[in-house]
């Protein structure tokens, strides 16, 4: 029987996601976020469940993030998160938390139903982000994205992420060809795909992310989705319709002087990854590189942003 080493982080709301990224380096067995701060947001939404303790919404806000090691790799990798956990610390702008480190054995065999327990279908508009063992009968209108979730990158609970996916599902046009920057799991291109684009592009840096970009297009069977390992911006040739980037507000502004040159006239660029605090900032910049503003999103603490090209 096969045996894990748990290892639960102490850290904040806005610590969790990075926590995660640095985990899911040195894991693919599993890694779970457990953030009050996402029922609160939900009820906030109106998204409710039919009974709350309303003990829940004034609960220790503390985000327990839990990633699952092989027993005989476990020592090496959680030697190497937590150097990784130093140099966050240092170069970090957020309140990360103690980044308090405990660990314990678990069988195997439980982990991993325990962990799919922690997945469910995600419902974005008329998407619905489906992990790829649950069977799920699609409603009217519905389109269905199904993901391994054992792989790591975006599986549509993150804000950043729905945005786009509601963006996308109104600004898509039969036809139509779709960049994703940064692709990570390829939940938005293959999202573009289903709601009619014509041709679809995935790119990234990352290995990790176009090798599960690729896994999750195969999974899908969509036949105009292409994933490639480079950074589109050094590439002139390809344009497309609309261009989607769940980046950080820092990137997404460097790219601002140089991506009018891969989308088409009149084109849509959908931006995401920016805290609330910096979209003036990322607006400004695509302004300056003339586009045109026409709608925002802010979801928390996130917000998303839809600009367009002469």
């Amino acid at each position: 029987m096969s045996e894990f080493t748990e290892l639960t982080v102490y850290t904040t709301h806005m610590g969790g996601d990075l926590v995660s990224d640095i985990l899911w380096k040195y894991t693919d067995s599993g890694v779970v976020i457990n953030d009050i701060e996402d029922v609160i947001q939900l009820s906030r939404e109106g998204k409710t469940w039919d009974y709350a303790d309303e003990k829940v919404f004034s609960a220790d806000k503390t985000v327990l993030v839990k990633a699952y090691f092989p027993a005989e790799k476990a020592a090496d990798a959680i030697k190497a998160v937590e150097r990784d956990f130093e140099s966050l610390k240092e170069n970090s702008p957020f309140d990360l938390g103690s980044l308090e480190c405990v660990k314990r054995k678990v069988d195997g065999d439980e982990w991993r139903e325990r962990w799919k327990e922690h997945f469910r279908p995600i419902h974005i508009d008329k998407t619905v982000i489906v992990p790829e063992w649950i069977k799920y009968e699609p409603e009217k209108g519905e389109k269905v994205v199904y993901l391994d979730s054992n792989m790591a990158f975006g599986t549509g609970e993150h804000e950043t992420t729905a945005m786009c996916v509601e963006f996308l599902q109104k600004y898509v046009k039969q036809g139509q060809t779709v960049l994703d920057v940064g692709c990570g799991s390829g939940i938005l291109g293959i999202t573009a795909e289903k709601w009619g684009a014509g041709k679809v592009i995935m790119t990234d840096l990352d290995p990790c992310a176009t090798e599960a970009s690729k896994h999750n297009v195969k999974l899908n069977k969509v036949n105009n989705c292409e994933v490639f390992l480079k950074n589109l911006l050094d590439d002139n040739t390809v344009k497309g319709d609309i261009i989607v980037a769940n980046i950080m507000a820092e990137v997404l502004i460097n790219f601002a002087p140089q991506i009018g040159k891969n989308l088409n006239a009149k084109g849509i660029i959908i931006l995401s990854g920016i805290l609330t605090d910096r979209i003036e900032k990322v607006k400004k910049a695509y302004i300056h590189a003339g586009f045109e503003f026409k709608e925002e999103k802010i979801k928390g603490e996130w917000a998303a942003l839809v600009m367009q090209g002469k």
